[in-house]
């Protein structure tokens, strides 16, 4: 039977065994169009990778971390988002990437924000003890990372979210709950007929209690521009001060 190993880390006090997330709208995010989001997302250049949380930089720019089972399309995701085809190292042997891999993102030179790609988990052939130790560095990262601001969790809607999805889900509630934002890719997408991703997506919008939820097919280009815009306005709030308007002065007739 496996729970992440039913590590420590890896449980909240409060945990449920579906538990729902709030809504991770963010109103203040600034509008923009695709393109400037794709062409963000462009400019991912790797940054360092790190098999232990203490290895990883100290940074003040907003992170966004991807998470997800081995085999649902992560490394596939994150090429596909950033128009590289071999930035996300996709191995043939899925499991076997156990380091924290993270990419900077903004034009000329300035870093804005990081993409984090973390371990894939679930894979059997990994050895025990290996998936042990990976598995206490993510939840580790997912719970104290300070600049974390969003995790996309990749799921295959063939299979929908399997029992360790929902236990990184519970690792992961308390944070969102205090407004880290959240967003479930159904990936691979493309392998469902039209009636059966209406319904993979009704079920995941449960699921994720409330969370962002988009279809994704790299193959037939679907749901590109939606995620690309929403990961840039996550990690590019507007500030109070630009989206309210000011009341005008009264004058004394």
């Amino acid at each position: 039977m496996s729970q992440f190993n039913s590590l420590p880390t890896m449980t909240h006090p409060n945990s449920q065994p579906s538990p729902q997330l709030p809504s991770t709208g963010d109103n203040t995010a600034q509008t923009i169009s695709p393109a400037v989001a794709l062409g963000w997302l462009h400019t991912a250049k790797f940054l360092t990778t790190a098999p232990q949380l203490q290895f990883l930089p100290a940074l003040d720019v907003p992170e966004i971390a991807f998470v997800g089972r081995s085999n649902a399309g992560k490394s596939t995701c994150i090429n596909t988002l950033t128009q590289q085809k071999q930035l996300a190292f996709a191995s043939k042997k899925p499991g076997r990437t156990q380091h924290i891999n993270l990419f900077s993102l903004g034009k000329q030179g300035i870093t804005d924000a990081v993409l984090a790609d973390l371990p894939g988990y679930g894979y059997a052939a990994v050895p025990k003890q290996d998936k042990i130790r990976w598995q206490q560095v993510m939840a580790n990262y997912l719970i104290t990372r300070e600049n974390l601001k969003a995790i996309v969790l990749m799921c295959d809607p063939r299979h929908g979210l399997t029992e360790l999805d929902e236990v990184l889900l519970d690792v992961v509630r308390p944070r969102v709950e205090e407004g880290l934002n959240f967003l479930v890719i159904l990936t691979k997408s493309d392998k469902l007929t039209r009636a059966e991703q209406t319904k993979a997506l009704s079920i995941m919008k449960l699921n994720a209690g409330g969370g962002e939820v988009r279809l994704f097919s790299a193959t037939k280009r679907q749901g590109i521009d939606e995620v690309a815009t929403l990961l840039w306005q996550w990690a590019h709030p507007a500030s109070p001060a630009k989206t309210q308007m000011q009341a005008p002065e009264k004058t004394i007739e």
